[in-house]
């Protein structure tokens, strides 16, 4: 018997314009967790969806063994019979069932159409502690945090009597313990014989738990490195994804700080439904031209809260407080008067918030600006079309043509185009909320290089992230938040990611 779970071999999938996968193959040894490392746009997803049947036989070329049989999967549920299952990045859970129900939806404990409830809850809670999750399993799933519900869906997985679990950037969306445990997990699930292919950009995350790992770039396999035996480091991962080796994980930047350009005082942000929770207190920050300034907090600080508030109090009920723009207050109260102040925010969730996934990279572009585009609210079409050209090109989002769908590219790819869209908007303070989550190092590089020219036009920035190493590496201030308050501002150079773990977890003294 072959010592590999699974060998895909000479896989090549085409769609119009783009050959996604160019003679790629991938073995997985029985019992390990294998890593499968790439640029966004390397084939990473596309290759996971061959194997699972979201891409059916017939409509690639190449060959699938699954312990040591050929397969042909016309669908998602032929894999999925074998033990083959897959976690997309975008969960695939019901908010509003339950987690039993949602553990055992398609696969329901019935017989002659009936479903016995009482199976389902008794197996449901054995896989709940399988899983590590202390909840009960008529809790409804849309009341969990994302970590939580990330363990929902390996439960669920388990439930299919997994033998190869897929993972698609299982830890983008979750805080450090979360991936902590979720990491752990693995590792106890491979003790049981489970075995997994782990899609992430978070190297350090791969190198911890991975036995192997399969470099893509291009649609094609770079190589196949033994963590063990082929002295494995980030840089050598990184030389194989992008091609060459980055010396600097960020770019350089002479900085040419100027006067304030952006300041907010007395800063008061109340929940939108529990009116009596303040969630914003009392926040003061300042920003200058051409300055980068960072913002460090734990999940819950209120971080999001806070820059969603600040862009035409996109969050929040009784907001009060000042917002002054070159020394003069400006009136910010709903999201078309904050764009025309100059002011753009970046979502954290470009796929739900940033773009229209079903328009093309040119509708995605000049909406925050139609104006620009139109007159008597007729869009020029040809003007959006040369308009959009324009900042693909700047941007060097990878895609035939500005006609292409936002759906159909790749994470850093549809981050960019989220990026030029506000680019677009002309503004001189741009929010940035996750800028780089769930993106490669390449795309990561580059959207830092576009960070800097922006500051070097002397736009104002203010940049969140759960990264203390890509704020450290990008930000000439940062101010940390904790329970909805600044705690702290540390200059870059004095800056440690141990002294902003302390402002991030410093709570409030309660009388």
């Amino acid at each position: 018997m072959s010592e590999f779970i699974l060998e895909m071999r000479g896989i090549i999938k085409e769609f119009p314009g783009v050959k996604a996968l160019d003679n790629v193959n991938l073995k997985v040894r029985e019992g390990e967790i294998h890593a499968l490392c790439g640029e966004n746009g390397a084939g990473k997803s596309t290759l996971m969806k061959v194997l699972s049947g979201v891409y059916s036989y017939g409509t690639y070329d190449g060959e699938i063994l699954f312990k040591g049989e050929v397969c042909k999967f016309k669908d998602i549920k032929q894999s999925e019979q074998l033990g083959i299952v897959i976690i997309h990045q975008e969960l695939a859970l019901i908010p509003y069932l339950s987690i039993a129900e949602n553990i055992f939806l398609g696969n329901e404990q019935a017989k002659r159409g009936i479903i016995n409830w009482n199976e389902t809850v008794a197996k449901t809670k054995e896989l709940l502690s399988k899983v590590g999750l202390d909840e009960s399993p008529h809790t409804l799933v849309g009341t969990l945090g994302v970590g939580k519900q990330q363990l929902v869906e390996i439960a669920k997985a388990l439930a299919k009597k997994v033998k190869l679990l897929i993972l698609d950037e299982p830890t983008a969306a979750l805080n450090e313990a979360d991936s902590e445990n979720l990491l752990n997990l693995l590792l106890e699930l491979k003790k049981q014989g489970v075995s997994a292919i782990i899609i992430s950009h978070k190297l350090n995350e791969v190198a911890r738990v991975a036995d192997s790992i399969t470099i893509l770039r291009d649609g094609k396999t770079i190589e196949t490195l033994d963590m063990k035996k082929d002295h494995v480091t980030e840089d050598r991962i990184i030389k194989g994804m992008v091609g060459r080796d980055l010396t600097a994980r960020y770019p350089k930047r002479e900085s040419k700080i100027g006067e304030v350009i952006f300041e907010v005082k007395n800063w008061n942000v109340y929940h939108p439904f529990q009116h009596e929770r303040k969630v914003i207190d009392d926040v003061h920050l300042y920003i200058r031209k051409g300055e980068i300034v960072g913002i460090a907090g734990l999940m819950g600080s209120g971080r999001t809260e806070l820059a969603m508030s600040l862009f035409g109090r996109s969050y929040g009920k009784k907001i009060s407080g000042q917002i002054f723009k070159n020394g003069v207050e400006i009136d910010v109260r709903n999201v078309s008067k904050a764009i025309e102040q100059g002011i753009a925010y970046v979502t954290e969730d470009r796929k739900g918030n940033g773009l229209i996934l079903m328009e093309d990279i040119r509708k995605n572009m000049t909406l925050s600006r139609l104006n620009k585009i139109a007159k008597w609210f007729i869009v020029n079409e040809n003007l959006e079309i040369i308009e959009s050209e324009k900042f693909r090109n700047r941007l060097k989002i990878k895609t035939p043509s500005v006609f292409q769908k936002a759906e159909k590219l790749s994470g850093g790819n549809q981050q960019k185009i989220v990026l030029g869209k506000w680019m677009y908007a002309e503004p001189d303070i741009l929010i940035l909320d996750e800028p780089t989550r769930g993106i490669d190092i390449g795309a990561k590089y580059e959207i830092y290089t576009i960070m800097n020219q922006l500051a070097q036009e002397g736009k104002g920035i203010l940049m969140i992230s759960s990264e203390l190493p890509e704020l450290l590496g990008m930000c000439d201030r940062i101010y940390a938040m904790s329970e909805g308050r600044i705690t702290g501002e540390v200059d870059r150079y004095k800056a440690t990611q141990e002294g902003l773990m302390k402002l991030m977890t410093k709570t409030r003294v309660r009388g």
